[in-house]
């Protein structure tokens, strides 16, 4: 039997991660209206539709969800994916979210002219990446780092960036994120 049948079955519909409150901290704005959540802080001004299958209620500085019908398993997902959202929404404009890209690779440069990022990553050409208007992006020899207060278009843009020049597995040359493990292959050996 699968889990999502005896769950339906045992009665269990609570989402562990749906049913928790959430609390905005001091300074930080909530409004919903027509089924746009807006979240206003210090870092900026998040806004997200979201279904009205889920119930989203506001009560000072706390939100909590609830689903229409907790016998729909497709409702019980959405309830958990919902709190995840506002909690990341939440925590976008009160703290921000950060992403490092690390450029490796003998001529590789980046540099950030005006609203453009401008890369040399071995093409007979330099490419140039326009930097959303919502994004602060600060580039230091190779080093790239995007702060946001969304936390998908951080997480985009930073994609689209590694995007342009994956790292190769035998020197590891290219874009790749701050910590990432690149799997090394052994070259060729020369048999004398």
């Amino acid at each position: 039997m699968s889990a999502a049948k005896y769950y339906a079955l045992s009665g269990n519909t609570m989402s562990r991660i749906g049913k928790q409150v959430i609390t905005a901290p001091a300074g930080t704005e909530l409004s919903l209206i027509e089924g746009v959540l807006t979240v206003k802080g210090p870092r900026g001004v998040v806004s997200r539709e979201f279904r009205d299958d889920i119930v989203i209620s506001i009560n000072g500085q706390e939100v909590t969800l609830k689903p229409l019908r907790e016998d729909d398993l497709f409702l019980r997902a959405l309830w958990g994916t919902y709190a995840s959202h506002i909690a990341n929404m939440v925590e976008g404009v009160t703290n921000g979210f950060t992403r490092k890209l690390i450029l490796e690779g003998i001529g590789y440069k980046v540099s950030l002219e005006g609203k453009n990022l401008l890369f040399a990553l071995g093409f007979s050409h330099p490419v140039s990446v326009p930097v959303p208007d919502t994004l602060k992006v600060t580039a230091n020899k190779n080093e790239i780092i995007i702060t946001g207060a969304d936390k998908e278009e951080v997480g985009q843009f930073a994609a689209r960036l590694r995007q342009m020049k994956k790292p190769e597995p035998y020197k590891g040359k290219g874009l790749r994120y701050d910590g990432e493990v690149i799997r090394r292959k052994q070259g060729k050996k020369v048999v004398s």
